[in-house]
């Protein structure tokens, strides 16, 4: 019999309106900062050895040190973002295989979690990404094709005590629908992150705004929040700053350092980390544009001095025995409808 633990999966701190920072580009940190290999960028397969968990171990905690200097709270995003079926068979593991490693994963985190003192509240978000690449909306799956896919690694998850689901990096709006309809039946809260090219529209062409609505018209509003993520600010601000009443269901920004495109970016044999200061202040503009913004962290070239300068940017300092800081939204918090009905 699998216990559950979990600890925020019927009342996410989110919808109060609490500044949760989360981290940066862990793929960067590990092949560009720790000279690791990762075939297919996956970093699940370091849960396998003591060397690959300590790693990763030093990689939160130096996050989570910020979350305290500034006394938020944290999204601890498991590392599981190619921890799925296609995936793991490239890497040779099948899904017996997988399933160990997003429950260890889960396990890891949630020991990391205990271990935090002076970050409240710490969320345990379940990874999961694209089945093809998340740069090219290269894998024309229909929505019911993609929540049987991603069925499988949200079904893991729901097994453990993470609090969420997130899917990143999403490049098609039926890949979101199908991601947030296996996660609802599963009664898991679910995040759907889309990317955008530089002209602020996914890789299919489909606009930033209008993938919000649609995702939303196809599932009742179920998500609990939309993100953006590799992408620079830059990249998607205009479309922001055009938006309307859609603006509001954006939660949270995963953004690039680097203002190259995903080909540019796929093409790059150097690192470019972009300017940590100027990221930081991109951000603080973002959070005029969007009244729900509550969960900063970063995506490709980022890391832990990137969250560190847009934490300073947003959120002010505090002594570590100070409350995490919360940001009245206007008007509330407004439940979506799974939500609703799930806590009554």
């Amino acid at each position: 019999m699998v216990i559950q633990m979990t600890t925020y999966r019927n009342n996410l701190p989110q919808f109060d309106g609490t500044i949760l920072l989360t981290d940066s580009g862990l793929e960067t940190t590990l092949i560009f900062h720790d000279g690791i290999d990762l075939p297919a960028f996956a970093a699940y397969p370091l849960m396998e050895t003591d060397s690959g968990r300590e790693t990763l171990a030093r990689y939160y905690r130096r996050h989570l040190s910020i979350a305290a200097d500034h006394g938020t709270g944290f999204v601890l995003e498991a590392p599981t973002w190619r921890a799925s079926r296609d995936w793991g068979a490239e890497l040779g593991h099948g899904p017996e295989d997988l399933a160990r490693l997003n429950h260890a994963a889960i396990g890891f985190l949630s020991d990391l979690r205990a271990s935090a003192r002076g970050v409240r509240p710490v969320v345990i978000s379940g990874n999961i990404g694209p089945r093809g690449d998340g740069y090219v909306a290269d894998t024309a799956m229909t929505a019911a094709e993609a929540e049987a896919y991603h069925a499988e690694q949200i079904g893991w998850f729901a097994e453990t005590d993470v609090d969420m689901v997130t899917a990143v990096t999403l490049s098609t709006v039926a890949e979101g629908v199908g991601a947030i309809r296996a996660a609802c039946k599963r009664g898991l809260p679910v995040v759907v992150s889309y990317t955008v090219e530089t002209d602020g529209r996914l890789p299919d062409g489909t606009p930033l705004g209008t993938a919000f609505e649609q995702t939303d018209a196809e599932t009742d509003g179920a998500a609990a929040y939309f993100m953006v993520n590799c992408a620079h600010p830059d990249h998607f601000r205009d479309a922001l700053a055009a938006g309307s009443g859609w603006l509001e269901r954006i939660g949270g920004v995963r953004a690039n350092a680097s203002r190259l495109s995903h080909a540019e970016l796929d093409a790059a044999e150097e690192l470019d980390a972009g300017n940590p200061a100027e990221l930081g202040h991109d951000y603080a503009r973002l959070r005029r544009l969007l009244p729900n913004l509550v969960v900063l962290g970063g995506c490709c070239g980022t890391d832990h001095r990137h969250v560190e300068a847009i934490a300073d940017c947003c959120v002010a300092r505090t002594a570590p025995d100070r409350p995490a800081a919360v940001r009245n939204l206007p008007g509330g918090v407004l439940l979506p409808p799974f939500f609703k009905e799930h806590l009554q």
